[in-house]
């Protein structure tokens, strides 16, 4: 793990991320050198320095860009505004859900996000699901080198990630050119859906994830019974979840366990473990609709897989990083154990030697991706070499 900041987990987890995403080094020095004294300060104020360096790191990106497009260099244009909008979620990230001015940061991002995305020409599209009478935002990347029907892995956000966050890191490419397509879901109580629409998550996650597939079976570019499903950090409960729950689920994916997300609060409770964003008691609050830390155990009680896994009778991966500091080893190893009726189940722990040995592999995920880009190639029938 690069740990810029000595004393600041949250923040070096938030700089490898952002690197993991196609952050420059020369950009991450120039916005951190000035907060070596900010990281030791409490959230409201360490976190307003933080999104201030960010912030003028994106607006000089995208005047930089602008510059390119007056010259018509819109590939060099769409890079940079991409790279923008990486700091600025980054940025946006480790506010307070209620920090001023929050919320216009959330839809600048998207804006410069989306221009970077069709300046570049990237094999990427927003799209949009019906659901709940609204809709959930998903980005779409076709499988390559296909004709007609592909295989697809339905990929879904953690406890604090976006769409646009896990677009970045890569793996919706990786599987492109395996011949696998991916959607990318801001689900209830993330991204989109959770800023801009108000919906909060829910344990059942089979409710939203019954709705992806059904939109996708109207699809004529997707093969409806090779469709799997991927999730990271928290995604890790909500993926087994939905797939024991949803049988159209080709095979599932893990990328971090978290078995039992009810046992993980008790711990942050007794200061055990390493906190993913600042403000953690509150922003799990806004995620699940709670009205104070009581009502928000009492909905922690019902994230967890136990008695659940037994009904999974599809191909099933579990990876894990070997020195997750924020969701115990144990729980891969649990998760992997109860899923007993899977007739094609594998544990897989990265490991210092690999690298990815972090938490969902934030602190290189390359080499894990690229692993789980292979087994699902395989499971579902795209293509290795």
């Amino acid at each position: 793990m690069f740990r810029y900041f000595p004393t600041n987990y949250v923040w070096n987890l938030s700089v490898d991320l952002a690197i993991e995403m196609g952050a420059r080094i020369g950009e991450i020095e120039a916005m951190c050198a000035p907060l070596q004294e900010a990281a030791k300060a409490p959230d409201a104020a360490g976190t307003q320095a933080f999104r201030e360096t960010r912030v003028r790191m994106a607006d000089k990106l995208c005047e930089l860009a602008g510059e390119d497009e007056a010259r018509g260099r819109l590939l060099s244009a769409g890079e940079k505004y991409t790279r923008a909008a990486t700091y600025l979620i980054t940025a946006e990230r480790l506010q307070a859900h209620d920090a001023p001015g929050r919320l216009a940061l959330y839809r600048r991002f998207l804006e410069v996000y989306a221009r970077g995305m069709r300046l570049s020409r990237e094999n990427c599209e927003r799209v949009e699901i019906p659901y709940e009478g609204g809709h959930l935002s998903a980005l779409y990347t076709r499988a390559e080198g296909v004709q007609g029907r592909a295989p697809l892995l339905v990929q879904v956000n953690g406890l604090d990630s976006t769409k646009e966050m896990k677009q970045r890191v890569g793996l919706p490419v990786w599987l492109a050119r395996r011949g696998v397509a991916s959607p990318v879901v801001d689900q209830p109580g993330t991204g989109e859906a959770l800023r801009l629409h108000g919906m909060t998550a829910r344990h059942d996650s089979e409710h939203w994830a019954s709705r992806i597939v059904d939109w996708l079976e109207q699809r004529d570019d997707v093969d409806a019974q090779r469709i799997g499903m991927e999730g990271v950090s928290l995604g890790g409960y909500y993926c087994p979840r939905a797939v024991a729950f949803e049988p159209r689920f080709a095979c599932g994916v893990v990328w971090g366990a978290n078995h039992d997300w009810r046992d993980v609060q008790k711990k942050r409770l007794a200061k055990e473990g390493n906190l993913p964003v600042p403000h953690y008691w509150a922003h799990v609050r806004w995620v699940w609709g709670a009205k104070d830390n009581d009502d928000f155990l009492r909905i922690a009680e019902n994230v967890h897989l136990d008695g659940i896994l037994d009904r999974i009778r599809v191909p099933f991966l579990v990876t894990h990083g070997e020195k997750d500091s924020q969701i115990p080893l144990q729980w891969a190893h649990r998760t992997y154990e109860q899923l007993v009726n899977s007739p094609k189940r594998e544990l897989k722990v990265f490991t210092e030697r690999e690298g990815g040995c972090q938490h969902s592999s934030f602190d290189n995920s390359i080499n894990a991706g690229h692993y789980i880009a292979d087994w699902v190639a395989e499971t579902l029938g795209g293509r290795t070499a």
